[in-house]
C-alpha cells in the first residue's frame, strides 16, 4: 500500500506484517486529529479489544501541526508537536490494542480543502486493505471544518468500492457539537459502558492537548455519562455510558444521495418534532 506523503506513519502494535495487520481489520475508524479516534469511535476499539476474531484499525489524517500548546508543551514548534501528538497516538493504539494505527500526515489544510483528493486516495487505498464491516468517522453537522473534510474524503473514497464491498454500517460520530439533536428514532445508540477503565486510559493519553487547558478526557466521559442518564425520560438508566452517532449508511447506499441534503433532512425531522410538541 502506497500513501502520498513520505512521513506517512504506519504502526502495527502487536508486530504483524502490515498486510496481514490490514486484513484482519473489522472495525476502522477515520479520523482528522491524534486524539480523535478515542474520543469519538470508542465503541469500536472495545468492541474488538481482546477479541481474537475482531480488529480495530485506526486512521488519523493530520499531521498535528498547529495544535495547542501550553505547560511543558509552550514553546514546543509545529515539528516538535507533530511528533509528540503521532507518539501519543502510537501509544493509543498500544492501549487499545489496535490492529493497526495509520497516520496519514496531511496539513489540516489539505484535508478541509474542497478538493482533497489525495486524501481520499489514501482512504480508498486503505479500504481496499481493509475491508471492515463497521467504519466510523465525523458526523457531518461537526462545526470543525477539518473534521467535515475527513468525513466527505471517507464518503468520496466508500463511494468508489463496488457495492458488493461496501461496509454494513458507517457511522458519523459526535465531537465538535454533539447528536443529542438526532430524533430518537435516528439516533445510533453506541453503548460504551464496559472496560470504563480502557476508555479513561485512551481519553488520557494525549497530554499534549489535555495539559494545555483542554479537559477533553473529562469531558468527553462526562457527555457519555449524560447521555446515558437523559437519554430515556421515563426508565431507568439501562447503561452507565453512551455515545451517538448518525449512521451514514444510505450514503453509501446511493451515490446520488447528497451528505448536505441528507443531513438537512436530519435536522428537518428535529424540527418538526420540535413543532409538534409545542402545538400552537
Amino acid at each position: 500500500m502506497t500513501l502520498t506523503k513520505i512521513n506517512a506513519d504506519i504502526f502495527v502494535p502487536d508486530g504483524a506484517a502490515l498486510e496481514d495487520a490490514l486484513k484482519r481489520t473489522t472495525h476502522l475508524g477515520v479520523g482528522a486529529h491524534q486524539d480523535d479516534l478515542e474520543f469519538m469511535a470508542s465503541h469500536g476499539v472495545l468492541a474488538c479489544f481482546c477479541q481474537a476474531d475482531k480488529a480495530f484499525c485506526g486512521v488519523t489524517c493530520t499531521d498535528g501541526a498547529g495544535s495547542s500548546r501550553a505547560g511543558v508543551y509552550a514553546a514546543y514548534t509545529d515539528e516538535q508537536m507533530k511528533r509528540v501528538r503521532r507518539q501519543e497516538q502510537r501509544t493509543a493504539a498500544m492501549v487499545g490494542r489496535y490492529g493497526a494505527m495509520l497516520q496519514l500526515d496531511f496539513a489540516s489544510k489539505e484535508v478541509k480543502a474542497m478538493d482533497n483528493a489525495a486524501v481520499v486516495n489514501d482512504l480508498h487505498e486503505i479500504l481496499k486493505a481493509t475491508r471492515p464491516q463497521t467504519v466510523y468517522t465525523h458526523a457531518p453537522s461537526d462545526k470543525h471544518d477539518t473534521h467535515v473534510g475527513v468525513m466527505r474524503a471517507l464518503i468520496a473514497a466508500l463511494r468508489r468500492l463496488p457495492l458488493a464491498e461496501r461496509p454494513e454500517h458507517v457511522y458519523g460520530c459526535e465531537i465538535w457539537r454533539d447528536l443529542d439533536w438526532l430524533p430518537d428514532d435516528r439516533k445510533v445508540v453506541l453503548d460504551v459502558s464496559d472496560r470504563a477503565n480502557i476508555s479513561a486510559a485512551l481519553s488520557g493519553v494525549f497530554d499534549s492537548q489535555i495539559s494545555g487547558g483542554k479537559r477533553y478526557d473529562e469531558a468527553v466521559l462526562g457527555r457519555r455519562k449524560a447521555h446515558a442518564t437523559f437519554f430515556e425520560s421515563h426508565a431507568v438508566d439501562a447503561a452507565t455510558m453512551l455515545t451517538f452517532a448518525m449512521d451514514l449508511s444510505p450514503l453509501i447506499k446511493d451515490d446520488t444521495l447528497s451528505i448536505a441534503a441528507y443531513t438537512a433532512s436530519l435536522i428537518e425531522e428535529l424540527k418538526a418534532d420540535v413543532v409538534k410538541r409545542i402545538g400552537t
